[in-house]
């Protein structure tokens, strides 16, 4: 009789025990879409160069200005420098203040840019992980003109969060790489 009751409490058990699988949820992306760009031209007395009008132009002078998209809460700063036999320190300086984010970054990507109709040189820094900056740029014409530009954004640095902002941004940067021109 007590091994009657047992088997029936476990056979209880059993039946109030079983409940459907649970399983976990699939990994999920956050997808955030925005604003096709729509191209404007922008003139300073050394350049000129096509960019996205989503941004706002901020602290524009002649030989710097800052590209900021508060949506994505990121800035792209942007600085001009005279080539007056010094190009080898401008190039140095340049590539230096982009190797001062390999500490925090997991990586960075470097790609070399090349614009011969337009005598528009240099690189492209794309950034991964969680630093400061998650692209840096130099372009030059190696006798009179220098450009130096990085994006940062106004939070924290979270890669996995601010990636799709970096990445749209990213675009934004070779936009203007591409369509730069010297005016003199």
């Amino acid at each position: 009789m007590y091994r009657y009751r047992l088997f029936l409490l476990m056979l209880l058990a059993l039946v109030i025990g079983c409940k459907e699988e649970v399983l976990p949820k699939p990994k999920a992306q956050l997808r955030l879409e925005y604003d096709a760009p729509q191209q404007g031209e922008l003139q300073t007395e050394y350049f000129m160069f096509s960019y996205n009008t989503n941004a706002k132009i901020k602290s524009n002078t002649e030989t710097s200005l800052v590209l900021d998209y508060p949506e994505m809460k990121g800035e792209i700063y942007i600085n001009y420098k005279k080539v007056d036999d010094n190009v080898d320190k401008l190039l140095s300086d340049a590539q230096k203040l982009s190797y001062e984010h390999s500490v925090k970054a997991d990586g960075i990507l470097e790609q070399p840019f090349v614009n011969e109709k337009n005598n528009v040189y240099g690189m492209f820094y794309e950034v991964s992980g969680n630093a400061a900056s998650q692209a840096q740029f130099y372009v030059t014409d190696s006798t009179k003109n220098f450009i130096t530009g990085a994006l940062y954004f106004y939070t924290r640095p979270n890669y996995d969060s601010i990636y799709p902002a970096a990445a749209y941004l990213q675009n934004d940067i070779r936009g203007i790489m591409e369509t730069l021109k010297w005016k003199n």
